[in-house]
């Protein structure tokens, strides 16, 4: 299956309209969209804290930390949370077919929260564990409640990982900035990441980031993590090698080609002249996904109808030029 989707985040605070858009305008794959212009409790760090099961959080200073009880924002971000999948419920009545939900990451999560004395959480090796089990099962039971909800859908998972290379590479900045957090083993990555990538078919992860390493996050690598699909910003990509393979072995690439309005023949010469050089001809026609490059919380509600308009033209029209 291919075609055009977003990657979750929408402008504006108006979360009905949003839903009905998705429904409408993404008819391919629609998703739970995320508002994060409603406050941090309705950002991605904010929404993946109100999916912890069995740990709590509050947001103080511009942070997120774990904390013995749940702050305000946490109980406003599940209070939001409930509240959306209320609105969704409704909005997608008799609604028959995928339906993808995203949430951030176990690294990036890990990269993002504080520990209650101060200092990221990715520092500590049990710490980090045990906030990715956490956020394992809470999205287990919130993938579980879409499915509930919308009983003709197929919900599909979309972890967002941007910080996953930095982790990585040991670049995460300590608290204070003067020091980099030690680089965490590939190993530990994949294993974390592969609870994420077992709870849904065909889940996939998301990264906009130089030096996404493929084989890691997908079925290619020999320990990969296992995720049936790939999303990627198409102008931070480097060497194309390793995402030929994971595409002939299976995996289906997102392809992040437009950070606003533009005309869809724009997309099309550039999306040919990205991918035409592998070679892949149905192969690739039959798993590739046009996307923004990141989330379009930044772009004006007006403008959003119009990129979609765009990708789902484009989407039509690479596949036909990857098959002829």
């Amino acid at each position: 299956m291919s075609g055009a989707t977003v990657l979750g985040s929408l402008p504006g605070r108006d979360f009905p309209a949003a839903a009905r858009l998705m429904l409408s305008d993404v008819p391919d794959l629609p998703c739970l969209p995320e508002l994060p212009a409603r406050g941090p409790w309705a950002g991605m760090i904010g929404r993946a804290a109100a999916l912890l099961a069995g740990l709590d959080a509050e947001f103080a200073a511009g942070q997120w930390r774990l904390a013995a009880h749940p702050g305000v924002d946490l109980r406003r971000a599940r209070a939001t949370l409930r509240d959306d999948l209320d609105i969704l419920e409704e909005a997608a009545d008799g609604y028959s077919g995928p339906l993808k939900v995203q949430v951030t990451g176990p690294w990036t999560l890990a990269a993002s929260v504080f520990l209650p004395l101060g200092g990221r959480l990715l520092a500590d090796r049990g710490a980090r564990r045990d906030l990715a089990q956490s956020l394992a099962a809470g999205v287990a039971d919130h993938v579980a409640e879409v499915a509930r909800r919308v009983p003709g859908a197929v919900v599909r998972l979309q972890v967002d990982e941007p910080s996953l290379p930095a982790v990585l590479a040991g670049t995460v900045p300590t608290e204070g900035g003067y020091f980099r957090h030690r680089a965490v083993e590939a190993s530990e990555a994949a294993e974390r990441l592969a609870e994420f990538a077992a709870l849904t078919p065909d889940a996939l992860v998301h990264c906009c980031a130089p030096d996404v390493p493929v084989g890691l996050l997908t079925r290619t690598g020999r320990d990969g993590a296992g995720f049936a699909g790939l999303s990627l910003d198409a102008a931070l990509v480097g060497r194309l090698d390793p995402i030929a393979e994971a595409v002939e072995r299976g995996v289906d690439l997102y392809w992040g080609v437009t950070s606003g309005p533009e005309a869809s023949d724009a997309i099309v010469s550039r999306t040919l002249a990205h991918l035409r050089p592998l070679e892949l001809g149905e192969t690739l026609a039959d798993r590739l996904w046009l996307t923004p490059a990141c989330g379009l919380a930044g772009l004006s509600v007006p403008e959003v109808p119009r990129v979609l308009a765009s990708l789902r033209t484009a989407a039509a029209d690479v596949q036909d030029a990857l098959r002829s």
